[in-house]
């Protein structure tokens, strides 16, 4: 059975048209499956009986269904989402007042291995279809809408996986979510965040592409040395090969670059290492850097500093000027929180 999601509308007409029916048939089952968002072949109900038959024997379409959902006492929304062939994915609605953002998952598990991430300790099993990010799209945009009584207005590609690693899906999928309405959600990509680990070679194709996207690099060590510790990939993608492909990437696209960074207890919350911070931020135009709160999990021996070592990192960035943010951590009462995701009851 084929994803009859992977065809373009050209594709739908040619194929339609060799069944021996008119080309117009072609954009009807384009309709049913973008704007319709029809589940099953089945559905198509302006077709004729004996096409859908045909098509039904040859094709199907693979969507995403939400298995459950969990609610945060501070708004947040978890969702636990079931592919087509039993795997799990999550993702987090984190509605604030001013916007809604939806953290959205790539891959099912990572092959990453970060060792302060719980989706770091599964395995990879594959990456995700971009119908299927897509689908994870529209499924939170409606329950937005049903909650909180809009849609989603920003997303970020920060939950499980690294979406560099599934690089032609994330593309596809966001070239569909900021397709005009009805085909697409209309949302503009500069409302669209992908989070990196840190894969040069890959930020450095972003760059020839020419995305419309922000980037934002997940560093959470400023020197090699303890960035080899915790993020393997740093191994092969090191911070002087960062550099240089975050300029590259910068200088291509003009992009806003934000980098993310997890304060350690007594690992990166020193003066120092606010230091060695500083200095790759002068290397590179980023626009903000996230400081942000850690989230314990089970598997990894890390815990957050203290507030008062965090408001002292904090001013001391403050006090050079560097464009600092601390990031509340949201939704840890549902393992919604960044770094949280695992799927701990599921096959995924």
């Amino acid at each position: 059975m084929k994803n009859i999601r992977n065809c373009t509308l050209q594709d739908l007409e040619t194929l339609l048209v060799s069944m021996g029916e008119p080309k117009f048939r072609g954009k009807q089952v384009y309709e049913w499956i973008w704007q319709k968002h029809a589940g099953s072949i089945d559905e198509m109900s302006n077709l004729p009986k004996t096409l859908r038959e045909k098509l039904a024997a040859a094709y199907h379409i693979p969507k995403v269904k939400t298995h459950h959902s969990q609610y945060s006492s501070d708004g947040t929304i978890k969702n636990r989402l079931m592919l087509h062939d039993g795997h799990f994915v999550e993702s987090v609605l984190i509605p604030t007042e001013k916007r809604i953002t939806l953290c959205v998952s790539s891959q099912v598990g990572c092959s990453l291995a970060c060792k302060f991430c719980a989706t770091g300790f599964l395995p990879r099993k594959r990456n995700m279809d971009f119908d299927e990010i897509v689908d994870e799209v529209t499924l939170a945009n409606a329950q937005a809408e049903e909650h909180f009584g809009k849609g989603i207005t920003n997303i970020v590609f920060m939950g499980m996986g690294e979406p560099l690693l599934n690089y032609r899906n994330v593309l596809k999928a966001i070239d569909k979510i900021t397709a005009p309405a009805p085909d697409g959600l209309g949302m503009s990509p500069r409302r669209i965040t992908v989070s990196t680990a840190g894969i040069s070679k890959m930020i450095r194709q972003l760059g020839d592409d020419e995305v419309r996207f922000k980037l934002a690099l997940s560093l959470h060590a400023a020197n090699d040395k303890k960035r080899d510790e915790i993020m393997p990939i740093n191994e092969t993608s090191n911070l002087e090969d960062l550099v240089d492909a975050l300029n590259y990437f910068y200088q291509k696209t003009k992009n806003e670059i934000t980098f993310e960074y997890i304060l350690f207890n007594k690992f990166n919350d020193s003066l120092q290492d606010a230091d060695e911070l500083i200095k790759l931020y002068r290397r590179v135009p980023v626009d903000l850097v996230n400081i942000i709160e850690y989230n314990t999990i089970e598997k990894a021996d890390f815990s957050k500093p203290d507030e008062d070592t965090t408001d002292r990192f904090m001013a001391y960035l403050e006090s050079k000027r560097v464009n600092a943010r601390l990031r509340r951590s949201r939704g840890k009462d549902i393992d919604a929180a960044c770094g949280q995701l695992a799927n701990v009851d599921g096959k995924g």
